[in-house]
């Protein structure tokens, strides 16, 4: 495995995907490793805006070294990368995190679930997915009918859609969508908004299923110093003896029955 590591990379790409939702492919040996559900760090160039900000990997390319991350722009940082252009550098730390366990599931139905900005990490996890021999069936939310990286998605398995205007698919929520269309699985992967992922630790609950959630949450370092995304867990940890897990270096992906949500 490759140890997480700061570097500046070279910008192969860029692109504007939907309204405020932009992508970057960048130059890194980081690709060399699977990393569905992990993350890395951006350094924004403006030294006033201090901390990195925590994107998660979309796709990775290991013929071109390279990673993709689809990030939406919330403030200055996020929107000095939308400015960036084909040969400009970036400094990254990565490869941050925990990821989803694509061995567990090998040969397994796997229903991904993913809301918003939670919706790109789900591409390279569907690829791994179909690497191990799954089944896989994505369940995608939007606000309305701009369905980005919907395509890249279906290629790796069926995609249903769910939008809260409904302009696209059932309206709704996910979940609307997976009792529309009556899915099953033996497995649910998930990442989007905490009220999402709540119903959806509910659900495998019901079905009896595995699932595992990727938490999105504010982080100031990334490595696990500054206890800035912390979140409640039904076990207690055996280290400093309380129920709480670091999102950044115990998640951001955990099991469902894991996590106090």
């Amino acid at each position: 495995m490759l140890s997480k590591k700061k570097e500046k990379v070279q910008v192969l790409s860029t692109g504007k995907l939907a309204e405020g939702i932009y992508e970057m492919w960048l130059k890194t040996d980081m690709a060399k490793e699977p990393c569905a559900g992990k993350f890395i760090a951006v350094y924004p160039k403006n030294r006033a805006t201090l901390l990195p900000r925590p994107i998660s990997i979309c796709e990775r390319d290991k013929e071109r070294e390279a990673l993709r991350i689809v990030y939406r722009v919330a403030g200055e940082g996020t929107k000095e990368f939308s400015s960036y252009k084909e040969g400009d550098t970036a400094e990254i730390l990565g490869v941050l995190g925990n990821g989803y366990p694509v061995e567990e599931m090998a040969g397994k139905r796997v229903l991904l679930m993913g809301g918003g900005i939670g919706i790109p990490p789900l591409l390279e996890l569907a690829k791994e997915l179909r690497e191990n021999q799954c089944k896989v069936q994505s369940v995608l939310g939007y606000r309305d009918a701009q369905l980005f990286l919907r395509q890249d998605l279906e290629k790796y398995g069926e995609v249903y859609i769910a939008t809260e205007d409904g302009s696209a698919g059932t309206k709704g929520n996910v979940l609307d969508a997976v009792r529309a269309n009556r899915l099953r699985a033996d497995a649910v992967c998930a990442c989007g908004p905490m009220p999402m992922l709540r119903a959806i630790k509910g659900y495998a609950d019901e079905e009896k299923i595995p699932a595992w959630i990727s938490l999105e949450e504010r982080m100031a370092c990334g490595v696990g110093a500054c206890l800035g995304c912390v979140c409640k867990t039904v076990k207690e940890d055996a280290h400093s003896h309380v129920h709480n897990a670091r999102i950044c270096t115990d998640g951001p992906v955990f099991s469902a029955g894991d996590v106090d949500i």
